[in-house]
């Protein structure tokens, strides 16, 4: 029998703290999320991070994803469980092969098997209710929609469609204090996203892309770690992190 769904792990905050200057910023350890909190912090806000460790083959990002808060400086970090795995449909929840080497026409053709059903959806829901919790006006979401492999929850429609539904289906909705979710990186090329992590001073050397990784090691050649590679060599930067295929 699989373990339960949900288990919380409620940070330790206050609750008589202003709300608009808060921000729940959904940070998975990988290069397009830590950029995201990176543009939220230049902007001003301060700092609720939410990492979902998902029993995800790459579990590893978690681990990274509590180095990126530390790098940052951000105490308010939320971890939840979330037994993805109890429902599968993925090569990231399910004991399938990852895809490798895959030309870029091939990444374009239909959804891929790393898509874990509805992951966005159960992650945005818990970003929405962790805000409501702490106040938070807004939601930072590093979705992308030029390099999102496929991935129909990385569409500015499906994030709109979202905050449609959190304001109808919450008590804050209801009483008038709108959610917001921003992905700041939705339009811009994976070296686009790079080179702002650059300039915002961005821990990249702590992310980790890789869906197959091999112990620590990213593999070097699933669809995130070829878009990764191609994303730094076409910023002209070299790639912090290590792989075990070059």
């Amino acid at each position: 029998m699989p373990g339960p769904i949900f288990l919380l792990f409620p940070p330790s905050m206050p609750h008589d703290a202003t709300s608009q200057s808060r921000a729940v910023v959904l940070l998975s350890g990988g290069l397009d999320s830590t950029v995201t909190a990176a543009v939220a912090k230049q902007e001003g806000y301060e700092l609720f991070l939410l990492t979902i460790a998902y029993r995800q083959r790459h579990a590893i990002e978690v681990e990274q994803a509590k180095q990126v808060a530390a790098a940052f400086g951000v105490q308010n970090h939320l971890v939840v469980e979330v037994d993805l795995r109890a429902l599968g449909g993925s090569a990231l929840t399910e004991d399938l092969a990852v895809p490798k080497d895959r030309r870029e026409q091939e990444r374009a053709q239909g959804i891929p098997i790393t898509y874990v059903p509805a992951r966005n959806l159960i992650f945005l829901s818990l970003a929405a209710a962790h805000a409501e919790v702490v106040g938070a006006s807004v939601i930072y979401f590093g979705a992308n929609v030029l390099d999102y492999s496929g991935y129909p929850d990385c569409r500015p429609e499906f994030i709109r469609a979202f905050e449609q539904t959190v304001a109808v289906g919450t008590k804050s909705g209801v009483e008038g204090a709108r959610l917001k979710v921003r992905a700041p990186l939705l339009t811009l090329s994976k070296a686009e996203i790079i080179q702002l992590g650059i300039t915002l001073q961005a821990p990249l050397h702590l992310t980790h892309s890789c869906y197959d990784p091999i112990e620590s090691l990213a593999c070097g050649c699933c669809d995130s770690c070829l878009i990764r590679r191609q994303g730094f060599a076409q910023a002209g930067v070299e790639d912090p992190v290590a792989y075990a295929v070059r």
